[in-house]
């Protein structure tokens, strides 16, 4: 069962760092360079609050999820890891 999960944990991971790539122009990153615990913004990855309105967009139209509440926000998008908990939390019943 734990290996199950880890599994799925993964899956997400490599899928939120190829969207986060594809979608936030990130031109000189690749998604295999995106460490899962590396913090997102500032002076992690760089991203910034409009990033942060894309990613909610992406979390809606990808995996059905909404992020309301943005002091919530800032702790599921700290890191790759955490943006893939919170997917894997709220989504592990609907698949």
């Amino acid at each position: 069962m734990e290996d199950q999960k880890e599994k799925r944990l993964a899956d997400i991971r490599e899928k939120l760092k190829g969207l986060l790539v594809e979608n936030l122009s990130l031109e000189d990153v690749t998604p295999d360079e995106i460490k899962d615990d590396e913090i997102l913004f500032g002076d992690g990855l760089g991203l910034d609050s409009l990033d942060a309105v894309e990613i909610v967009v992406l979390l809606q139209r990808n995996f059905g999820l909404e992020v309301k509440d943005m002091e919530k926000g800032r702790e599921i998008f700290y890191s790759i890891d955490t943006l893939a908990r919170y997917v894997y939390e709220n989504t592990k019943n609907k698949s």
